[in-house]
């Protein structure tokens, strides 16, 4: 046999439990055994099995009775029922109740090989439908966009529409809503998929080394230019170029970034030559853009060039039906990169992810996922595991600026975050310089 299957034998008589051992490790399976039921539900909170030898006569609690619960906590387990030949109406209920197949004392080797046999065909059976299940659920996710509320399913039916246009499009939601991964979507989807997608955080970087990734530059344009460099917007003719929060950005960029919409030509920095270029444009913000034009700090024109077509991601707060799908997700993948072999979240858990207002969204709460199972002690995550959640407390904004209330919000996600300076920068959207300046001019402190 080359298929190796992870094994539990579970009976109360120590010679089946050795014999049944020294049968499954001749063939390399991985075997650990149980002398009761309790025994062996405490195995499995600790390390994955894929196979179960339960004997179906055990003192306390029996064969059936183990077979119900592992059933219901770990479904994917498959069952084998050992019973003798005077109980074979005990045989057929287990395999009525979820049991896999059944094994008869006393048994003999060949009826053993015959019983794995059809356990590896199965489990064979079961992976490949796995597999294609994943496979169609990867399709319809959209680059991983999961979702099945009617929020999540409203924009799973927009982005192969817009997908098809060259039409400009703003994306707009909190931080941590998964505006970049929209994005992606939207140009793997387009004809120009098979082209470069370039994605810059405008908030990220000053004024004149933005100009220099965007336009490029000559040799010699400035001290430092050593050598002449293309900028993106040439390098992502034919793409996709995807500008996260463009309200960050100044007046000056906005004035050179509407000309070259308008005119689809480039001028680096020192040069005099221009670059055709051609681009699909897809902008996002967790700004008020129409109040910062109010305010004067965003140009009305260089607006309705980047918002010929709207997408707004809504906040998790506002989509709770998709906190236990995005769990289980993050769940499985945190898992499987850790080697930890976590699989199930408590029902408790979910409803207390439910209940947490996630101020930074989905972002956040993949951070609280993977830090659960890096912690975790065994496969079942439970609210002990997500103590560090503490419940969101919204600010008083009666009688208070915007400077105020924003003070108090970042000073809120700081202390949430444990002044973890990354962690807190991400989830307000912005990077590890600009958090520490504002830390610094507003002389924000720890346990404030």
């Amino acid at each position: 046999m080359d298929n190796k299957i992870r094994i539990m034998i579970v009976d109360d008589e120590m010679i089946v439990r050795k014999s049944l051992w020294t049968w499954f490790k001749k063939y390399g399976h991985g075997v650990d055994t149980a002398a009761s039921g309790p025994e062996a539900l405490e195995k499995l909170e600790q390390k994955p099995f894929q196979v179960m030898f339960v004997d179906i006569k055990m003192p306390g609690m029996d064969g059936l009775e183990l077979l119900e619960k592992v059933k219901q906590d770990y479904p994917d387990i498959m069952v084998v029922i050992i019973t003798a030949y005077g109980s074979i109406e005990s045989a057929v209920k287990a395999m009525r109740t979820g049991a896999s197949d059944y094994l008869l004392k006393p048994f003999k080797p060949d009826q053993l090989s015959l019983v794995m046999e059809r356990i590896i065909c199965q489990q064979k059976i079961t992976l490949d439908y796995q597999y294609l299940k994943g496979h169609l659920e990867q399709i319809t996710r959209f680059d991983n966009i999961i979702g099945q509320s009617a929020p999540m399913k409203k924009l799973y039916a927009i982005i192969p529409e817009v997908a098809q246009s060259d039409a400009s499009i703003l994306i707009t939601g909190e931080t941590g809503t998964g505006k970049e991964l929209v994005a992606k979507a939207i140009h793997a989807k387009s004809p120009r998929a098979e082209l470069p997608f370039i994605a810059i955080n405008c908030g990220a970087l000053p004024d004149t080394l933005m100009e220099s990734e965007l336009f490029g530059h000559r040799k010699g344009a400035f001290t430092g230019a050593t050598h002449t460099r293309k900028g993106f917007l040439e390098i992502v003719s034919g793409g996709t170029l995807f500008l996260d929060e463009i309200g960050d950005i100044s007046a000056k960029m906005q004035v050179d970034l509407l000309r070259v919409l308008e005119d689809k030509k480039v001028f680096s920095v020192g040069s005099e030559t221009p670059v055709a270029v051609d681009f699909r444009l897809i902008s996002a913000t967790r700004h008020n853009l129409e109040a910062l034009i109010l305010e004067g700090v965003f140009r009305e024109d260089f607006y309705y060039r980047i918002n010929v077509i709207k997408i707004h991601l809504p906040a998790l707060r506002e989509r709770k039906d998709d906190i236990a799908l995005l769990a289980k997700h993050f769940m499985e993948k945190y898992s499987h990169e850790t080697t930890k072999n976590v699989d199930r979240i408590t029902p408790d858990a979910i409803t207390l992810l439910t209940a947490y207002d996630w101020p930074g969204n989905v972002r956040e709460m993949e951070n609280a996922i993977e830090r659960a199972v890096v912690l975790s002690k065994s496969r079942t995550l439970s609210t002990e595991d997500f103590s560090f959640l503490k419940p969101s407390q919204a600010p008083v904004l009666k009688g208070k600026t915007l400077k105020e209330v924003q003070k108090e919000h970042i000073l809120q996600i700081l202390e949430e975050h444990d002044w973890q300076i990354t962690r807190s920068a991400e989830v307000l959207g912005i990077n590890r310089v600009t958090l520490h300046k504002i830390i610094k001019r507003d002389n924000l402190k720890k346990g404030r």
